[in-house]
């Protein structure tokens, strides 16, 4: 790939590391996209990728979706930014509510990282308390209070606390095991000063690591009974799992709920919302500060609505597709996998899936961590070669799209067994 190579080493002149966010770095150079459409993207080599990072979960729906661009098209014609309130807020935010009936008010923002700094903001706004309990490997963005022992691309550089975090800040975060209640239980019995439990429902930014029978009703009883707001980080699983994300396919009310990703099938949207009392001690009304000038802009709020009238207008089709076609693929990948008597584990849910190279069955941090890495890398140098583009890392997730189709899954699991036969040796 001469041409990425090149962009590469003049990235690396003007750009940190020569990307704009770490979890797309990875050797020797990543490559540089040029356009994309549907299923596939397109680098500036010319080369077509079947695309399964697929925007790390957000293009639900697939690249360039019709529905969306002549909406946002539409909307260009009216302008960009006002910085004012426009009625589609208002619109956007029935929707949102009309799918999660656990959200009563929603505030837009810009990135999922915003939402959850928001909603740790207001727990502690609500509670009155500073600390804040999250699980091992869940990521919730890069902010200092949930930048601990985190996932995505801070597990796969091995970076436990960044730099530049500050202790007086990652002091008030505690981190306990994901899927295990009891250190939940214990950790908030030994702490009166926990402001809000938040968790990923669905753990996807350490690999794919599903709930145990009972956890999250566990965690809504145990928080329940120690008056500690529940959050909920559906920023992957939100719209994605379902149109009422993880806590409607759990049968889950968290006290507050954070949105992106899908939300605006890859225009930069995201939203908090939950409860009336606690929303309503946002500012201006209340004394809990959040602001944002690209929030609520038309351009994306317009995506969003487009978004996710198409998925409640398809959902019957579209979810029960996307999981029959997730299971048809890890079933038979398992079966590859087995018959090369390659020790692994397959993880999978909805339309997300990942692979780890172990024999114990990957169910927190711990166990996702010792899972083979380097194995990892091999396979994805393999399915790259080949044409199929997954996200570069263990600790990240295979996204299906309604984009996709049986064609293109027959495809990519004939690159996989290329790879898992190069991986064995």
């Amino acid at each position: 790939m001469p041409n990425s190579r090149k962009l590469f080493n003049n990235a690396k002149k003007v750009i940190p590391s020569g990307v704009n966010s770490p979890v797309r770095y990875f050797e020797p150079y990543p490559f540089f996209t040029k356009k994309s459409n549907g299923a596939y993207i397109w680098d500036e080599d010319g080369n077509r990728y079947i695309d399964y990072c697929n925007g790390y979960g957000a293009l639900l729906l697939g690249h360039r979706r019709k529905e969306i661009l002549k909406a946002v098209t539409n909307q260009l014609k009216k302008g960009t930014l006002y910085c004012t309130p426009t009625s589609a807020e208002i619109e956007l935010s029935n929707l949102i509510r009309a799918n999660f009936p656990s959200i009563k008010k929603v505030r837009l923002v810009n990135t999922g990282g915003e939402a959850t700094m928001t909603a740790i903001r207001l727990a502690r706004g609500f509670t009155k308390k500073k600390k804040i309990i999250k699980f091992e490997g869940c990521y919730h963005g890069a902010h200092d209070s949930v930048l601990v022992k985190a996932g995505s691309g801070s597990a796969h550089n091995g970076i436990s606390v960044s730099d530049g975090g500050l202790d007086e800040v990652s002091k008030n975060t505690l981190v306990v095991q994901y899927n295990n209640s009891e250190d939940l239980e214990n950790t908030i019995r030994k702490n009166i000063d926990v402001a809000g439990v938040i968790v990923e429902p669905i753990l996807a930014n350490m690999g794919l690591i599903l709930p145990k029978k009972n956890f999250l009703q566990d965690l809504r009883k145990i928080t329940t009974q120690n008056d500690i707001p529940l959050i909920f980080d559906e920023v992957v699983t939100g719209f994605r799992v379902s149109p009422g994300g993880a806590q409607k396919h759990f049968g889950i009310k968290p006290d507050i709920t954070t949105l992106g990703k899908a939300l605006g099938n890859g225009f930069t949207i995201a939203a908090v919302g939950g409860k009336k009392e606690i929303m309503d001690l946002l500012s201006p009304a209340g004394k809990v500060y959040q602001a944002s000038t690209f929030a609520g802009n038309p351009i994306s709020v317009s995506a969003a609505i487009s978004s996710i009238k198409e998925l409640n207008k398809i959902k019957n089709k579209l979810y029960s597709k996307l999981e029959r076609y997730n299971v048809r693929f890890t079933h038979a990948l398992d079966d590859i996998a087995t018959d090369l008597k390659i020790s692994h584990q397959i993880n999978f849910t909805s339309s997300m899936f990942q692979i780890f190279f172990t024999n114990k069955p990957v169910i927190n941090y711990k166990t996702s961590k010792n899972a083979n890495a380097k194995k990892f890398q091999k396979m994805f140098k393999i399915l790259l070669k080949n044409g199929i583009f997954i996200a570069p890392s263990q600790f990240e997730v295979v996204f299906l799209s309604d984009a996709h189709t049986q064609t293109d899954l027959n495809r990519t699991l004939d690159v996989y067994q290329t790879a898992l036969k190069s991986v064995k040796n």
